[in-house]
């Protein structure tokens, strides 16, 4: 039997908070997840892409959450070749007064006893809900600019190095990685006989960040789909007025239906759906719509 979990991608960005979707008794973080967890058994940690997640978070996650819940979460923004400000590091770990401090910092800029400090507190952060087995798998969604290369497919070894034991689920936002059907099976036979988890995208074609759905997981225990929208105007769009701007699409019900029969075809004993079209309660709507659509599928 397959078990097909369905959430969104964050519970508490700001223009859901704002959308009304929360009834006016949940105004408040533990009343809040809970009341999220009650309508979806999936959600994914948008926040640990921005800072290293806390242990004491992660443990009142799994506290205020039903047995079964499942958090993915997004891998530390430094881990997946993004800039950070070193204001996002801890303190201890920002570079040091008497060196130049740049406005923004990659991975490679680290010493390298750094780099594995931060993969060390970003482990921690996460065993409680390692521990509590409600940690689905990590999310390394990469940049536009990282491109299909060796050295990329190395330090995507690298990453797997220093979380072994997790469940790694990878998004390429680069379509050199798929370029052609060689390329796309050269890319999907390495992530298998590496142990990452494909993720299958939908999202909006016909930009240079664009890269196609392959609804293919040549080995997996797990499949992972991201539905981001398919609002072309947005998904490239500088100076939006937030993040979740970009993601403003709400997906009809022929479009629905439609995912869910790619989602169904899967062959897999587990496939995680997120909907990362965050943009006020487009989400949950659609998340909500999703599971009816599939329960009237006899899933």
């Amino acid at each position: 039997m397959v078990l097909i979990l369905v959430g969104t991608a964050s519970w508490t960005d700001p223009t859901l908070l704002s959308s009304g979707w929360y009834p006016a008794e949940a105004q408040d973080p533990e009343s809040r997840l809970r009341y999220y967890a009650a309508h979806f058994p999936l959600v994914e940690i948008d926040s640990s892409y921005y800072a290293l997640p806390r242990r004491e978070n992660a443990k009142r996650w799994a506290e205020r959450t039903p047995a079964g819940f499942t958090f993915d979460c997004k891998a530390f923004r430094l881990f997946t070749q993004h800039p950070a400000s070193p204001a996002a590091l801890p303190s201890d770990l920002r570079p040091s007064p008497g060196r130049e401090i740049r406005e923004k910092i990659y991975y490679r800029d680290l010493p390298e006893a750094a780099r594995r400090e931060l993969w060390r507190r970003f482990r921690e952060g996460l065993s409680p809900l390692r521990g509590a087995g409600k940690l689905g798998v990590v999310l390394f969604q990469f940049p536009p600019w990282f491109s299909y290369s060796q050295e990329n497919r190395e330090h995507l070894l690298h990453c797997a190095a220093m979380l072994e034991g997790y469940r790694i689920a990878v998004e390429f936002r680069n379509a050199s990685w798929f370029s052609g059907a060689r390329r796309a099976d050269e890319t999907l036979q390495w992530e298998s006989e590496q142990g990452f988890i494909p993720v299958i995208v939908d999202e909006p074609q016909g930009t240079s960040a664009s890269v196609a759905a392959i609804w293919e997981v040549p080995w997996s225990e797990v499949a992972v789909v991201r539905l981001h929208g398919r609002n072309r105007e947005t998904w490239m769009a500088r100076n939006l007025h937030s993040a979740a701007d970009r993601f403003r699409y709400r997906y009809d019900d022929a479009e629905l239906r439609e995912l869910a029969a790619s989602v169904r075809a899967l062959r897999v004993s587990r496939i995680h759906v997120l909907f990362n079209n965050c943009y006020r309660d487009y989400g949950v709507r659609n998340a909500a719509r999703f599971q009816e659509i599939l329960t009237g599928m006899g899933s």
